[in-house]
């Protein structure tokens, strides 16, 4: 009986995890270039005493994995909204260091500065900031990155690449910190930047808001599990404590 108590808590802590992904997902559904957070959980199998054929499942906290699918590309108009085509970031630094982003919401200081909607500089694939000419007017980005103004090239947008599947953490919502250093792309036909374009976070909202809902019931099934077994425990100690 101790032992489903324990299973039945280690399925509440998993939902609570997925739970609170879902609740940032939804949260950030209208986030600018914004990747949902998924969840993935593994099976634990545990032997009981001495029985090696008494097995009980558990289940893990679970791992957190970036859903990597783009989001809706939106036409602003705008010279210096952009786009990623392709599995590719763009790069910023911040006070945290480098940090990637697929928000291409980015604007031009008076000093010619290319920063983020947070003002942080927008790096270039060497990972310098990227310096316009204050004076020549919108730039033209060609689809690899390269900046123009006036027929001169000033530029070029850094595009990344990362393993996130080795570890992440979050900045300012939709930016991400790799665990492992980012990469400069190079000749990748299938990476590119689209101007004028916004990328629209990918999370599912309507898929977001059943899964919650489903998390929520599952939740409360198990937490009325688990009231139902402590209380028929605390039964079977007064039974064989009054039987003595």
């Amino acid at each position: 009986m101790q032992s489903g108590l324990y299973v039945a808590i280690s399925s509440q802590i998993a939902l609570e995890k997925r739970l609170t992904t879902i609740s940032d997902n939804i949260a950030n559904m209208n986030t600018a270039g914004f990747r949902s957070t998924e969840v993935k959980f593994d099976e634990i199998m545990s032997r009981t005493g001495n029985d090696l054929n008494a097995k009980i499942s558990f289940v893990s906290q679970g791992n957190d994995y970036l859903n990597t699918q783009t989001g809706q590309f939106n036409q602003t108009g705008n010279p210096l909204d952009f786009a990623i085509r392709g599995d590719a970031w763009f790069a910023i630094q911040t006070p945290a260091g480098q940090v990637l982003t697929r928000d291409g919401r980015f604007t031009m200081s008076q000093n010619g500065e290319l920063l983020s909607t947070r003002g942080y500089p927008v790096l270039d694939a060497g990972g310098s900031p990227i310096q316009l000419d204050p004076t020549a007017g919108a730039p033209n980005v060609g689809a690899d990155g390269r900046i123009t103004q006036n027929g001169r090239v000033v530029g070029s947008l850094g595009l990344f690449t990362a393993d996130v599947t080795q570890g992440y953490l979050r900045y300012d919502n939709s930016g991400v910190i790799p665990s492992g250093a980012a990469q400069p792309v190079v000749d990748d036909a299938g990476v590119g930047v689209v101007q004028g374009y916004i990328e629209q976070s990918n999370v599912n909202a309507i898929g977001e808001m059943t899964q919650l809902i489903q998390v929520n019931r599952a939740f409360e099934g198990v937490s009325s599990l688990m009231r139902d077994s402590e209380s028929s425990f605390g039964e079977a100690i007064k039974t064989l404590g009054g039987s003595r």
